[in-house]
């Protein structure tokens, strides 16, 4: 059987925890960040996880992940 091939794109935009669970950054903290409160910059700065339906597509972009 041949090697699957990584997503680039995708393996720069997210890792994976030791847990094997998939981590990304939150959108929204490119430009126009004058209007965004203090708050909510400051939750966008955190990670999080991707949530559960997505995670079936995102394996398969980062199969040796």
């Amino acid at each position: 059987m041949p090697k699957l091939k990584t997503n680039k794109s995708f393996a720069k935009r997210a890792r994976l925890t030791k847990s094997g669970k998939i981590k990304r950054h939150k959108a929204g903290k490119g430009h126009i960040l004058t209007k965004k409160n203090a708050n909510r910059k400051r939750r966008l700065r955190k990670t999080s996880l991707i949530s559960g339906p997505d995670t079936k597509l995102a394996r398969r972009l980062l199969p040796y992940g």
